[in-house]
């Protein structure tokens, strides 16, 4: 039989507690959403550049053409700023659950030695 995942003597936290405390990290949860807002945000601003230079470009006489490098332009920099976002979010995310590894190695160096580490900043 396995043993249980809590032990009986430990306190359940609810969802708030653990928002308030930052005992437990949501980056997890929160990086889908931040990472979709900003590249919807990217896209938008994106395609209204895209749009708005086109329309530069078709608007005058004789200048049609322009509207070839225009397109090819705004593409390009848009897939730029999606590949930026990416990495941004991907580095975010990294940095996190550095922060979450360590928080179990000093926890497992506490049980080991015994010895309580300070955590409180204190300005």
């Amino acid at each position: 039989m396995r043993p249980p995942l809590l032990s009986p003597k430990a306190p359940k936290k609810g969802l708030l507690w653990d928002f308030l405390t930052f005992d437990k990290l949501m980056t997890a949860q929160l990086a889908y959403l931040v990472y979709w807002a900003g590249l919807g945000v990217i896209c938008l601003l994106g395609f209204a550049a895209l749009g708005a230079s086109v329309g530069l470009a078709l608007r005058g006489e004789g200048e049609a053409l322009l509207a070839i490098p225009a397109i090819v332009l705004c593409v390009l920099v848009l897939g730029v700023l999606v590949l930026l976002w990416r990495g941004l979010c991907e580095f975010y995310i990294a940095v996190f659950r550095i922060a979450e590894d360590l928080r179990v190695l000093r926890r497992a160096a506490e049980r080991r030695d015994g010895v309580k580490v300070d955590t409180s900043f204190s300005l």
